[in-house]
């Protein structure tokens, strides 16, 4: 056995970069290629795939890169696991047996399922979040290549690293290590520079894909292959680790790993050292992520132009009120986003866009109804009319819910290179999740100067969705502008920095040993994604306009950024 087993990731999500698979497996050396396909949005996707074909239902993205794939991995001696396999991990498996046939490979093949539920009354999905058990017990097997449904991101590293190192179950250290670098390399360039705060002074054009060098004390070293873009340091790898994360617990249904824990430190150029995690037993409990059709919605967005704004707003919601009095959408939402500027010297610069959201579980009112209002008013309202794009029928709209289930209820089942199944046992020990205390605030700083500047001057933040919840984690850089964020970023002063929270249940983390903050937001995105509830649907922006607003400084700290990082 190696000392280190070198995992990297080539994909974040459905859709991402195409020849990334080809740069990970001949840029530089790896023990484990993985690949995140999986999103609560793609599982809708795919289900709406599989209504129209049964025997669709996983990435296909995933089976095109391996035309090339397999060879390079072969010839490398490079294990690939990913969870392509969606709703129907079993197809995509048979596919990849005929791919590697048709190039004469002789890449086994395994996969595993147990995730897919029957679904509930209304829903169109239901899938249990695996761990990494099943993909280790393939890799064991012997298999080159192992595709999964519904696992946890961090399971397709943790998977691994368990085949690799021979943890048991109550390895809950090393396990929660290995969660730790799953839920660094899960988003891909996203821990390589990739949506970083300050991407100022860097060469972020093309970051290199990540890799974790992973240790038997599931320490890890976090890096990128040589020559690749982008920068790996502290604070991509806290902006990642922030990301789509809440409390200190971080529970998943290998273990459950405690972030306040995590120790970072830059060990040389792009090379960030992970350690010190902790772990415990896992919760007793599975989430299973639910999808459904939620209805239909349409949206029109008019642009309008130079003097009496508001004034054009009012009047052309008047009219639509009334176009609805006889047939109105169960939903509809006005949103006026002001990028107008007063004496502006191009017409685009002089307009604002009033966005009209509409949704109801008839198609025809989100359709006929809305587009007949709109276009009859084109000669009959506010002076400038016009749209940003000709009003279309409405299309459907999902909904993702998260439910929970008995670990020991939900089969886990690994399908080996030989056809065997193996059933793999739920874990012999859990601990019902409960909140960690807060910790102790550091010292606040002394009294003195301060000045009025974008939060941002000092602090990064990374901004994402949970269903129909929000967070933002906030860090900085040095223990002086700690002391002032951990006093100063208060839950009240979060809600007066972001008034959009005003009606939400906000919640404040403390993780000292990261310098930051994270921050949920319950309810901010409706019923997710899928159903578009607000203008960023996945608050991926977020904690960018949070940088944004301006608060009161310590003039101390401001000298000290530098310009390309301001």
């Amino acid at each position: 056995m190696k000392d280190t087993l070198r995992i990297g990731n080539a994909s974040g999500f459905y859709g991402d970069r195409f020849d990334a698979v080809r740069e990970m497996l001949t840029g530089g050396e790896l023990d484990v290629l993985t690949g995140d396909y999986l999103a609560e949005l793609t599982m809708l996707i795919l289900g709406r795939d599989q209504l129209k074909d049964p025997t669709a239902g996983y990435a296909k993205t995933f089976l095109r890169q391996m035309e090339e794939g397999l060879g390079l991995a072969h010839e490398r001696g490079v294990r690939i696991v990913a969870n392509a396999g969606g709703l129907n991990p079993a197809g995509l498996a048979d596919a990849l047996r005929a791919l590697a046939a048709k190039l004469g490979l002789p890449t086994r093949i395994a996969h595993v399922e147990g995730d897919r539920l029957p679904p509930p009354d209304g829903a169109l999905t239901a899938n249990a979040y695996l761990g990494g058990a099943g993909i280790a017990a393939c890799l064991a097997a012997g298999a080159d290549l192992v595709v999964t449904g519904r696992v946890t991101d961090a399971a397709l590293v943790t998977g691994p690293a368990q085949w690799h190192f021979g943890w048991g179950p109550e390895a809950y250290d090393e396990l929660a290590g290995a969660v730790v670098a799953g839920h660094v390399l899960e988003c891909g360039t996203q821990a390589t520079g990739g949506n970083y705060a300050f991407f100022r002074g860097h060469d972020v054009r093309r970051p290199g894909f990540p890799v974790a060098e992973l240790h038997a004390d599931g320490s890890s070293v976090i890096t990128k292959h040589p020559g690749t873009g982008g920068l790996v340091d502290v604070g991509t790898v806290t902006a990642q680790l922030l990301y789509e994360t809440a409390g200190a617990r971080y529970a998943g249904p290998d273990v459950t790993a405690r972030l306040d824990s995590v120790r970072l430190t830059q060990e040389g150029p792009d090379r960030v050292r992970v350690e010190g995690v902790r772990g415990e037993a896992p919760p007793p409990a599975l989430k299973v992520g639910l999808s459904r059709l939620g209805g239909f919605r349409n949206e029109v967005v008019f642009v309008l132009t130079g003097l009496d704004i508001e004034a054009k707003a009012a009047l052309l919601q008047e009219q639509i009120a009334d176009a609805f009095a006889t047939s109105a959408p169960s939903e509809v939402r006005w949103e006026l986003a002001r990028t107008d500027r007063p004496d502006a010297e191009t017409e685009e610069t002089a307009s604002a866009l009033l966005r009209l959201v509409v949704r109801d579980r008839d198609p025809e009112k989100v359709g006929r109804t809305v587009t007949g209002a709109a276009v009859e008013l084109a000669l009959a309202s506010y002076p400038g009319f016009h749209v940003t794009a000709p009003p279309g029928k409405g299309a459907p709209y999902g909904v993702f819910e998260a439910t929970y289930v008995p670990q020991a209820e939900v089969p886990h089942t690994a399908v080996l290179p030989d056809g065997t199944r193996r059933e793999l046992p739920a874990p012999p020990m859990t601990r019902d999740l409960a909140p960690v205390p807060d910790p102790d605030l550091p010292p606040p700083l002394p009294e003195g100067p301060a000045r009025r500047a974008p939060l941002g001057r000092i602090a990064g933040a990374r901004s994402g969705d949970k269903g129909g919840d929000a967070n933002v984690g906030v860090w900085v850089r040095t223990e002086e502008e700690w002391r002032w964020l951990a006093h100063t970023l208060t839950v009240e002063k979060f809600r007066e920095l972001l008034p959009e929270t005003a009606d939400s249940a906000v919640t404040r983390h403390l993780l000292p040993n990261l310098r930051a903050l994270n921050f949920t937001i319950a309810g901010i995105l409706g019923e997710g994604v899928a159903s578009q509830a607000r203008f960023d649907p996945q608050a991926k922006a977020l904690g960018e306009w949070l940088r944004s607003r301006h608060v009161d400084v310590p003039a101390a700290l401001l000298p000290d950024v530098p310009e390309e990082l301001q």
